[in-house]
């Protein structure tokens, strides 16, 4: 948020916090002591506005620290020099991997790649319809103009 909407927080806040101040006056020359005062509505509601813009303040306040901490990380990192900030990638040394705990590969697949790179082929039917294959099937025997039974016809 920008400084502008800080301001208005600002001035808003010491804005109720004046009504506030001139409520409980009031209410004390009225003869109203504090416990009953704070239970007055314009009281509570005053109250309740100062403490929507303290919290608002707050987020404002959080992300002005963020972002000067983010500057500072960027100043940070533009200062330093580039081999500092790769963090010696080629110096760790790689683990190589355990000959018992190392992927184990089926013969067949070793052997054997498959016939049509990428492409997938149709499974056999071995004579079992599936669902949209026996509708199709339906609409076979109802164009031909069959019922569908041995024997019959329209």
């Amino acid at each position: 948020m920008g400084l502008k909407r800080k301001q208005v927080l600002m001035r808003q806040n010491a804005y109720f916090g004046q009504k506030l101040q001139d409520r409980l006056s009031f209410l004390s020359g009225k003869g109203i002591k504090s416990p009953k005062a704070d239970k007055d509505t314009l009281v509570r509601k005053l109250q309740a506005n100062i403490r929507a813009v303290n919290s608002r303040l707050r987020l404002i306040a959080g992300n002005e620290k963020r972002t000067e901490e983010m500057a500072k990380v960027k100043a940070g990192r533009v200062a330093a020099p580039w081999k500092e900030q790769e963090g010696g990638k080629g110096e760790k040394p790689k683990k190589a991997p355990e000959e018992g705990k190392g992927k184990k590969i089926k013969a067949d697949m070793k052997a054997a790649p498959p016939e049509s790179a990428g492409r997938r082929q149709k499974p056999e039917n071995n004579g079992t319809l599936r669902r949209s294959q026996g509708n199709n099937e339906k609409e076979r025997i109802r164009n031909e103009g069959g019922t569908g039974r041995s024997g019959e016809g329209r």
